[in-house]
């Protein structure tokens, strides 16, 4: 599972940054915190490289990798290859997050942006966090296959969306009998796809007892069905939440203020997160809405204060979130708090 732990005498570490690129690595080992003293290179992002960055590490540190602090962005997949392997080897890994990064970057009067520059940069920021250092640890086997297995299942349900717009593009403009086969025939495959990805994900939670458990739990809650029910129990297995409140915040489903001086603009979801699970909790919560009590009665409360349709769906998309964090943790069924309406 992805997990984070505290790590401990951070001052003590050997600090490492690696600017994560496509097809490189640009390492940077902080050598002297005082002196700033720097050894840079450049490797290969690929397993060859991997072995040279890490020959490379322990020859120019001469230390272990216990006693040394791997600090990279999370960029996408492509720091996923280095972090695992470095893991693996011992090494202490932080994914510092990129915006914090940036943060400390400017903080630092930084005027040119470079790859070694980036790198540099990460090593000194992993030296600067002391306590505030979580460090990474990876998925266990179930939670990591079905992540690249959910990644898969959104793309395929992307190009399926892309092949449909252009299914009803090519009818409305009578184009080609050929054409409207073509696509039609891309759309099956797709969806064939589509099922096989769902029941491989099905089998994969089934094994698994813990998070067999938590998707009966979370289809407890009315207004869940398998869809959102398959996307939660990954959420919940991949990240250790410890309130209903971070969910919310991670997701993007918190409110955010747009006040400036004498404007008083509406709030609305700060929108942050996994824009994919976001759109599902769309839809349940506009089932919920009608058919969950709590969230149909907490609508009504809403609307009646006033608010416009988009924020009690809104605060009913972060309601339903919540009560599912709810049935994880207490690991109990969903019970409604009011009787419906």
């Amino acid at each position: 599972m992805m997990l984070y732990e505290q790590v401990e005498s951070v001052d003590m570490l050997i600090n490492v940054g690696i600017d994560v690129g496509k097809e490189s690595l640009d390492l940077c080992i902080l050598l002297d915190k005082t002196t700033g003293k720097v050894k840079s290179r450049k490797f290969k992002n690929n397993k060859e490289g991997f072995d040279s960055a890490f020959e490379w590490i322990i020859k120019t540190a001469c230390n272990s990798p216990e006693e040394m602090l791997i600090t990279m962005e999370a960029t996408g997949v492509y720091h996923e290859g280095v972090a695992y392997f470095l893991y693996a080897k011992g090494f202490q890994v932080f994914l510092s997050n990129p915006g914090k990064a940036k943060k400390f970057a400017q903080s630092l009067g930084l005027v040119h942006k470079t790859d070694k520059s980036d790198a540099t940069m990460l090593a000194r920021y992993g030296s600067t966090q002391l306590d505030n250092v979580a460090l990474w640890i990876p998925e266990d086997d179930d939670v990591r296959a079905i992540k690249t297995l959910i990644r898969r299942l959104n793309a395929l349900e992307k190009d399926k969306l892309r092949e449909n717009n252009r299914l009803e593009a090519s009818i409305i403009s009578d184009a080609a009998e050929r054409v409207i086969k073509s696509t039609v025939y891309l759309i099956s495959i797709l969806d064939s796809e589509i099922t096989d990805i769902q029941n491989e994900i099905d089998k994969l939670i089934s094994s698994n007892s813990e998070m067999n458990k938590n998707r009966e739990l979370l289809l407890s809650v009315i207004g869940i069905g398998k869809v959102m029910a398959r996307e939660l129990v990954y959420l919940f297995s991949a990240k250790k939440f410890t309130s209903a409140k971070q969910v919310a915040a991670y997701v993007g489903l918190i409110p955010k203020l747009n006040e400036s001086g004498a404007f008083k603009g509406r709030s609305s979801l700060s929108k942050s997160g996994p824009s994919r699970i976001r759109a599902k909790i769309f839809l349940a919560a506009v089932c919920a809405g009608t058919h969950n009590p709590d969230i149909k009665a907490q609508k009504i409360r809403r609307k009646n204060a006033g608010k416009t349709n988009m924020q009690a769906l809104g605060a009913a998309m972060r309601k339903l979130i919540q009560i599912c964090f709810g049935v994880i943790k207490n690991q109990t069924r969903y019970q409604p708090q009011v009787e419906l309406i």
